[in-house]
């Protein structure tokens, strides 16, 4: 039978300084953002400790360094402190002959909590699932469940915890559970309760968002969220979901990037400065709870701190950078160099030019003499780059950085496609390093097509960061830092481009999607090939406010076949009926006709948009590049 909880007085407010009085109103007010900290587990990894150990008991065996944690959460900005005891309930503590020690262990992690949050800082209880299956489909019963987290939160609200967050839940009749236990250990005191949800915005027993918001809602728990899992991008969309259905106060605590299994023990790549962007738009999607999960460490809480910061113009946070650490982070940052000195493309972006360039695929194994006649060729016909993309529908390919490399031998300059798929953020950034000491300048920034577009449906993809989180990586590089904000050296000098698609399914979504880019950095965006002029026009009047100079994407269709493959079977681009028409008349006469019709609605394509955007990227179907510069000629 579900129960639905009224918000009372908590019973140990009265010993709570004023400080800390006025923060827990602050927690509970709708309006006022909160940052929590981050991992605890990722950093007593880092400091040494085997994952082969408990860590709830490290309150007892090495208190300090619990305490040095949370004392680091604390100079990064963090108003609510975790206690170290997500996996300290009877169940769990068991498997390590601990279970004698459940109080103990829960009340000491609460009391170096509280220590290290003095009264400036909140405590919050840990609690996370049992690790086993509740009735129907297990052993244990509910009362049973229940009882545990008694047992756990008694302990924790005795050490002094200020609220309880109920985290990392996939079975909503366990959490459940947890919410009874909570109100039966202290009727008053503030509740966040949180699922986590994979990829496919469900938990693992098939809750949607949508369902778990108004499920604790019906439950009546203060705060209503999700960590966990999966990193802020998917956080994002389902924190969307739920604000549609919920007035309640929404929280948000993602891991930092998608886990990698390392020895059995996940671990997250996804730089401080990506997280910051993301808290930011958690904020505006509603959330205003916000924290870090797995992953995260002081460095990413800190960075999200002062992402929200102007967000919340009444949040006070204290970030405790020595004055060394200050002068380290302005020294580490250097100015940008100007766009016009980086690149030819980036000089005539700067200047208002009208750019052109034909997109040449790489070659599908080691042969580049075509490839080597082609950049001649274009080179000598005038066109100012040739774009190279990276393993488009995640084809295997020649990788674009190579292609790129040996295309500006030959005097022309390239658009390196770099993509998010296959990489880990270390790759990425050693990728990113060694293209600009090899000369590279000019980047197209995307996420990349899944493998199961291509002919390797099994293989694997990475996706620690998305293009938004990329465009932040590559405009620290040329700041001079690394997604760590630990000085380079000399700055790299990239031009950043960004892909766009003005004909998205999901208009307002991408439109989103393309101001986080350039907020982020972008210099430039290239468009998915657009065959309707005035869904381009549309879509450019709709992002005027940004600036950004476009660069349109124009194919010159080669048969009826071509046309009705994109139209079909290519994500992101839109054929509009009335050409598909041309195309299948001029087919039926014959191929010639077939070709000079798909490069007459190009040219045609090309004419229209000339005065709305500052360049053309015109691809060469098939590898014809004689296709592409009749278009612009």
């Amino acid at each position: 039978m579900t129960t639905v909880f009224e918000h009372q007085t908590p019973a140990n407010l009265s010993a709570n300084s004023r400080p800390r009085a006025a923060l827990v109103n602050r927690l509970l007010d709708p309006e006022q953002v909160i940052v929590f900290d981050g991992a605890m587990g990722t950093m007593l990894y880092a400091k040494g400790v085997f994952i082969n150990q408990c860590y709830d008991e490290l309150v007892l065996r090495s208190p300090d360094l619990v305490r040095e944690v949370h004392e680091a959460y604390v100079r990064a900005g963090a108003e609510v402190l975790e206690t170290n005891t997500f996996g300290a309930n009877r169940a769990k503590l068991t498997q390590y002959g601990l279970d004698a020690q459940v109080a103990t262990i829960n009340r000491r992690a609460a009391e170096i909590a509280r220590a290290a949050a003095g009264d400036d800082r909140l405590v919050a209880g840990a609690v996370g699932p049992l690790g086993l299956r509740l009735e129907p489909y297990g052993p244990t019963s509910r009362e049973d469940a229940r009882a545990m987290f008694v047992e756990q939160m008694t302990a924790l609200a005795e050490g002094g915890a200020d609220c309880f967050i109920l985290e990392t839940f996939a079975d909503l009749e366990e959490l459940e559970q947890a919410v009874h236990a909570a109100r039966s250990v202290d009727a008053g005191i503030p509740i966040i309760a949180q699922a986590t949800v994979g990829t496919e915005l469900r938990t693992a027993y098939g809750a949607s968002p949508e369902d778990i918001a108004r499920v604790l809602d019906k439950w009546g728990v203060d705060i209503i969220g999700l960590n966990c899992s999966v990193g802020p991008q998917t956080i994002l969309e389902a924190i969307e979901r739920m604000a549609a259905v919920t007035s309640r106060k929404l929280s948000a605590q993602p891991n930092a990037g998608m886990p990698r299994d390392v020895g059995g023990r996940t671990m997250y790549m996804a730089s401080p400065e990506y997280m910051a962007t993301y808290a930011r738009h958690l904020v505006q999607a509603g959330a205003k709870t916000i924290g870090g999960c797995c992953g995260t460490t002081p460095e990413h809480i800190k960075a999200m701190v002062e992402g929200v910061r102007p967000l919340a113009p009444r949040t006070r946070v204290v970030v405790g950078d020595t004055r060394e650490q200050q002068q380290a982070s302005a020294t580490a940052s250097r100015p940008v160099a100007p766009l016009a000195e980086r690149s030819r493309l980036g000089s005539k972006l700067a200047s208002g030019q009208f750019v052109t360039s034909v997109e040449i695929v790489p070659p599908r194994g080691v042969d580049t003499a075509k490839l080597e006649q082609d950049a001649k060729a274009l080179a000598s016909a005038g066109v100012d780059a040739i774009n190279v993309p990276d393993g488009p529908r995640a084809q295997s390919r020649m990788g674009a950085i190579a292609t790129s490399l040996i295309i500006e031998r030959h005097g022309i300059e390239a658009v390196t496609h770099y993509a998010c798929r296959d990489r880990n953020l270390l790759g990425m950034l050693s990728d990113l390093l060694g293209a600009s000491a090899l000369g590279l300048r000019n980047l197209l920034l995307i996420t990349g097509d899944p493998p199961k577009m291509g002919p390797y449906p099994d293989a694997t993809a990475v996706f620690d960061i998305d293009a938004i989180g990329l465009t932040n990586l590559v405009s620290q590089l040329n700041r001079g830092m690394d997604p760590g904000k630990n000085p380079i050296g000399e700055p790299t000098r990239f031009v950043v481009g960004v892909g766009v698609n003005p004909v998205a399914i999901d208009a307002a979504h991408e439109l989103k999607r393309f101001h986080w880019k350039v907020e982020a950095g972008a210099e430039y965006a290239i468009t998915q090939p657009v065959f309707d002029p005035v869904q381009l026009e549309s879509f450019l009047d709709s992002i005027k406010d940004t600036r950004v100079p476009i660069i349109a994407g124009i194919w010159p269709l080669v048969s009826a076949r071509n046309a009705e493959f994109l139209a079909n079977e290519v994500p992101g681009v839109s054929v509009p009926p009335e050409i598909l028409d041309r195309m299948r008349r001029a087919s039926d006469k014959s191929k010639e006709h077939a070709v000079a019709e798909g490069i007459a609605i190009a040219r045609e394509m090309l004419e229209r948009v000339r005065g709305a955007v500052q360049g053309v990227q015109v691809s060469a179907p098939f590898g014809k590049w004689e296709y592409a510069t009749a278009v612009l000629s």
